[in-house]
């Protein structure tokens, strides 16, 4: 399968050494290139690609504006967004994480990651394993506290699928977390996957936001 990439970043030269990166991959193939937010969705609506690459901070309208008006949009919703930052813990990125992106990644990361982590995204997946997404999801969950109506929100869900909910906001795989429950991965997927309907996530990233926005899980218990 053809992964379809969009990339979106103010920096010309940024664009160029992504493109070069991607362009040497049979399965990876750039679509369109963005200069700014409001570009990167109007180039989304049009080319309909299975990733954005897009960066934070942008003239005009910047990334986190950028996603979130791609994931309202009912018409791109197979479209994953993953944020581009210089920054290990960035506000910025949090917020994204918040209106619909699937992860971040940092703009030093070695080519074959690059490669694997748009995959792992097209596949459907979110980028929550490395340290780094967490530990920004921690810090600003952290300054933020825990919503006071938390516990509301979270009163459709079983027991069971709350337990789940809080190994996925430790990073766990669908695989680690039926280990840990004495579960198959596959009735892993399942809970998540109710937990996501149920709360009206996007994905597994933004439950890991409600994770600890909501107090189900607290800053360095993930």
């Amino acid at each position: 399968m053809t992964v379809r990439v969009v990339l979106a970043d103010d920096q010309t030269v940024v664009r160029a050494g992504f493109r070069a990166l991607l362009d040497l991959t049979d399965d990876l193939v750039v679509v369109a290139e963005a200069a700014d937010g409001l570009q990167a969705v109007e180039v989304v609506r049009l080319t309909r690609p299975d990733v954005v690459l897009m960066d934070v901070r942008m003239p005009g309208a910047d990334g986190i504006e950028a996603t979130r008006r791609i994931a309202a949009d009912p018409a791109l919703d197979g479209v994953r967004v993953v944020m581009l930052t210089t920054y290990r813990v960035d506000a910025y990125v949090f917020e994204a994480l918040r209106h619909g992106a699937a992860g971040f990644l940092l703009k030093d990361l070695e080519p074959d990651e690059l490669r694997a982590a748009i995959r792992t995204v097209a596949a459907g997946q979110s980028l929550l394993a490395p340290a780094v997404t967490r530990s920004v999801v921690e810090e600003f969950a952290r300054l933020k506290g825990p919503e006071a109506a938390g516990a509301d929100r979270l009163a459709v869900l079983t027991e069971r699928e709350r337990e789940v909910m809080a190994l996925v906001a430790g990073g766990l795989s669908n695989e680690e977390i039926g280990r840990a429950l004495l579960m198959s991965p596959l009735t892993a997927k399942t809970h998540v996957s109710r937990a996501i309907t149920k709360l009206g996530a996007r994905d597994r990233a933004q439950l890991v936001v409600l994770a600890y926005e909501t107090g189900l899980v607290r800053a360095g218990e993930g």
